[in-house]
C-alpha cells in the first residue's frame, strides 16, 4: 500500500489513543522499525494486556475455534487466548501475510468485534500490523472488504525519536554516538538479496551483542558484529567511526584547522568515513539559497572549499564523493557547487 502521509514513533501513541479506541487500526511499516514494540507500549500505557496473534502462524480454526455440542446444538468455542472477560489490546501482527482464509476469519473480529457468540469486552482495542510488498517481505494482497474495515496508519523511522529512546534504554554508547553523527544510517531499504540491513531493531541487536562482549572489543570483533547486523556499507562506516574515536580523529578539529585529513594508506577507511560525515554535514547546514546563509554558514562554506582541496590532495576519488549525488539522490546546494568550481583553482594555487 502506498503511503500518502506517515507518522513518527513519537506521534503514534497520540494517534492510537484517539483512533484505535474507536476503530480498528492497521499499522504499516518496514521490517524492524518497531511496530510490535510500540503496540505493546501503547497497551501498557492503557493498563491493558497485549495479546499478539501472528498471522503467518494461524489457521482459520485458531480464530473461529472448534465446535462443541451444547444442548444438542453445535457451538463454536473461541480459543482461550482470545476469549477473555477483561478488556485487552488484540494485536494482529503480520495480518496481511496471513492466508486469505485466515484474513477472512478476521473480518467479523475486526468489524463487529465478535467471533461466533463471543464478543470482545467493552474497552478492548484491535490493532493490526504488517509490512509492505515493497519491503521484500512476505505480504499478500488484502481483500477490499478487509482494507475497508481498517484505519490505515503508515509509520516511518525517526532518528530523533530513536535516539531519545536509546538514551533512556541502555543502548551502547558507541551506537548512540555513531547515529548522532549519521542519523541517515538508522534505516535502509530491505535489499533484494539475503543479507543484513540496518533498522532500529538491528542497531538494537548490535548494541546488545556489544554489551555482551564488554570492553575492550577488538577491531576484528567489532567488524564481525557490525557486518552480522547492519547494511554492509553502514557496517564499514561504523567500524571506521570506532577507529576515528580510538585514534582521536575528529571532523570538528579538521574544520577548525587543528587537525588534517588522515593521509596514511592504512587510514583509508577513516578517510572515507570522515568524508561521508563531512558531506552529510554540508547537506544539513548549507541552505538551498545562499541568501539564507548566515555569516557563520558562509564562513563554514569557505572553509569547506579549502577542505575539499586538502582532501583532493590525498584522494581525488574521495573528494569527488563529497560533491557527488548522494545515495538518496540528493545533491549539495547548487550555489555551493558553483562557488566550489569557481574558487577551487584559486585555492589550489594558493596552497602551491
Amino acid at each position: 500500500m502506498h503511503a500518502q502521509l506517515t507518522v513518527t514513533p513519537a506521534r503514534l501513541p497520540d494517534v492510537l489513543l484517539n483512533v484505535a479506541v474507536v476503530r480498528p487500526v492497521f499499522l504499516w511499516g518496514a521490517p524492524g522499525i518497531g511496530k510490535s514494540s510500540m503496540v505493546r507500549q501503547f497497551a501498557a500505557s492503557l493498563g491493558l494486556e497485549c495479546v499478539s496473534l501472528l498471522g503467518t502462524q494461524l489457521a482459520p480454526e485458531d480464530l473461529i475455534g472448534v465446535p462443541t455440542i451444547v444442548d444438542g446444538r453445535s457451538r463454536f468455542c473461541p480459543p482461550e487466548q482470545i476469549a477473555r472477560n477483561s478488556p485487552y489490546v488484540l494485536f494482529l501482527d503480520e495480518l496481511n501475510a496471513a492466508s486469505p482464509d485466515v484474513q477472512k476469519a478476521f473480518y467479523s473480529l475486526i468489524l463487529d468485534r465478535r467471533i461466533g457468540s463471543y464478543e470482545l469486552p467493552a474497552g478492548s482495542v484491535v490493532i493490526g500490523a504488517g509490512n509492505r510488498a515493497t519491503d521484500q517481505a512476505l505480504a499478500r494482497p488484502m481483500a477490499s472488504a478487509l482494507v475497508n474495515r481498517l484505519v490505515h496508519v503508515h509509520l516511518r523511522a525517526s532518528p530523533d525519536d530513536w535516539l531519545t529512546w536509546a538514551a533512556n534504554n541502555g543502548i551502547h554508547p558507541w551506537v548512540v554516538a555513531y547515529l548522532t553523527q549519521r542519523p541517515d544510517h538508522l534505516w535502509s531499504a530491505p535489499p533484494k538479496t539475503e543479507e543484513p540491513f540496518s533498522t532500529p531493531r538491528s542497531w538494537h541487536m548490535l548494541s546488545d551483542v556489544l554489551h555482551s562482549y564488554g570492553d575492550p572489543v577488538d577491531d576484528e570483533t567489532v567488524a564481525l558484529l557490525a557486518y552480522a547486523t547492519l547494511t554492509p556499507k553502514h557496517a564499514g562506516a561504523f567500524r571506521a567511526y570506532l577507529k576515528v574515536a580510538r585514534h582521536a580523529y575528529d571532523l570538528d578539529a579538521i574544520v577548525k584547522g587543528d587537525a588534517r585529513w588522515p593521509a596514511e594508506p592504512g587510514d583509508r577507511d577513516l578517510l572515507y568515513f570522515l568524508a561521508e560525515t563531512f558531506r552529510a554535514r554540508l547537506a544539513k547546514e548549507l541552505p538551498a539559497d545562499r541568501r539564507h546563509a548566515s555569516a557563520g554558514v558562509r564562513q563554514f562554506a569557505f572553509r569547506a572549499k579549502a577542505m575539499l582541496v586538502e582532501l583532493a590532495e590525498i584522494s581525488l576519488e574521495v573528494a569527488q564523493l563529497v560533491i557527488a549525488e548522494g545515495e538518496d539522490g540528493g545533491t549539495l546546494p547548487s550555489w555551493f557547487l558553483v562557488e566550489a568550481a569557481r574558487d577551487l583553482p584559486r585555492l589550489v594555487a594558493a596552497r602551491t
